[in-house]
C-alpha cells in the first residue's frame, strides 16, 4: 500500500491502526546495462512485497542519492551528501509529526551511508521515534546466498540484475574486475577505470537464484518491521 494511492483521510485512518512507515532511499546513477534507478527499484520492490504481507504503508521513494563519483556517466544525477541528509531528516520529522513513530529506511545505495549518523541524532531529539536501517546488499542473509553459489557481489553485476532492473541485453560471461588505483576518484577517473560501469564478475545469473536472493532480503525486512524492543 503506497501513499500515492491514498488521500490524506486514508492516511489518517491508517494512523489510527498502525504507526509504521517504509521509506525507500537510493540513487539515480549508472548501473552498467541495468536501469539508472536500480538502487530505487530493488528496495522499492522489497517495500511493496513487505507491505503486501503486513499492510505497512510505503512512502514515495527519494529517487536521488549521493553519487558524485558517477556524474561523468550521463543520467547519473547526484545530490550533495548534506542535501540528502537534510532531505531525509525533513521527511522523517514531518512523518513523525503526523504520528508515524516506527520508520524503516530501506536504503539501496552505498553512497547514502552518511545518512545513518544523522538518523541517530534525530532519535535523540524526537521522543518515541524508532528507526531501522536496512541496506539489503550488505545483509548477512544476502551474503550467505552469494557464498552458497560461489559468487562475489559487486556494483552493477549479477547482484543487482533482477528481472525488473534489466532493461536490455546483457553481455555474456564475466567482466574482469578493473584495477582501481585509489578509493577516492573524481568522476572522470571513475569512468575511465570502470568503463561500462560494472565493477566486475558475472553480468547475470539464473532467475531462480535472484529469487532466492530477494526472498532472503524480504525476510530481513519483515523481521525489522516487527521493531523488536530492547529487553
Amino acid at each position: 500500500m503506497r501513499i500515492e494511492d491514498l488521500n490524506w483521510m486514508d492516511v489518517e485512518g491508517y494512523l489510527k491502526q498502525d504507526d509504521r512507515l517504509l521509506l525507500v532511499i537510493g540513487a539515480c546513477e549508472q548501473h552498467g546495462y541495468l536501469s539508472l534507478l536500480t538502487d530505487i527499484k530493488i528496495p522499492l520492490a522489497l517495500a511493496d512485497a513487505a507491505s503486501t504481507r503486513t499492510g505497512v504503508l510505503v512512502a514515495p521513494p527519494l529517487n536521488f542519492g549521493s553519487s558524485p563519483y558517477f556524474t561523468a556517466y550521463p543520467g547519473s544525477l547526484s545530490l550533495r551528501l548534506s542535501t540528502l541528509v537534510d532531505a531525509v531528516e525533513d521527511i522523517i520529522r514531518s512523518a513523525h509529526g503526523q504520528g508515524f513513530s516506527r520508520i524503516l529506511v530501506l536504503n539501496g545505495h552505498g553512497g547514502n551511508n552518511g545518512v545513518k549518523a544523522r538518523l541517530v541524532e534525530i532519535t535523540n531529539t524526537l521522543p518515541g521515534l524508532k528507526l531501522q536501517w536496512y541496506s539489503w546488499w550488505l545483509a548477512p542473509s544476502v551474503e550467505a546466498v552469494a557464498m552458497r553459489h560461489n559468487l562475489k557481489p559487486a556494483h552493477a553485476n549479477w547482484l543487482e540484475a533482477f528481472p525488473f532492473t534489466v532493461i536490455g541485453d546483457l553481455p555474456d560471461g564475466e567482466k574482469v574486475p578493473p584495477h582501481v588505483p585509489s578509493e577516492v576518484l573524481d568522476a572522470a577517473s571513475t569512468r575511465q577505470v570502470y568503463g561500462d560501469g560494472s565493477f566486475g564478475g558475472p553480468y547475470r545469473v539464473a532467475d531462480d537464484l535472484m529469487q532466492e536472493l530477494f526472498t532472503a532480503a524480504l525476510e530481513d525486512v519483515l523481521r525489522l518491521l516487527e521493531f523488536e524492543t530492547l529487553p
